[in-house]
């Protein structure tokens, strides 16, 4: 297989995974209070949002890609 049909196949699976799905949700620790022995920690989670347009720029990239790739073979 040639890397440019398998590098399109790639962007097409990942533009469908990004429209797909709406972001990335992670947890981060962090100190509150640290006052000798006494130390308080919390635990936040935040998102980390994937904006539709990326998702459409890869499947589209990756579909133009697909086509040019065949035409060459």
């Amino acid at each position: 297989m040639k890397p440019t049909i398998l590098l399109a196949i790639m962007l097409i699976a990942l533009g469908i995974l990004a429209l797909g799905y709406e972001g990335f949700n992670y947890t981060t620790r962090e100190k509150v209070v640290d006052i000798g022995p006494l130390k308080v920690t919390t635990e936040k989670t935040r998102t980390l949002p994937l904006p539709p347009i990326v998702g459409a720029i890869a499947l589209v990239g990756g579909i133009v890609l697909l086509v040019v790739g065949s035409k060459k073979a």
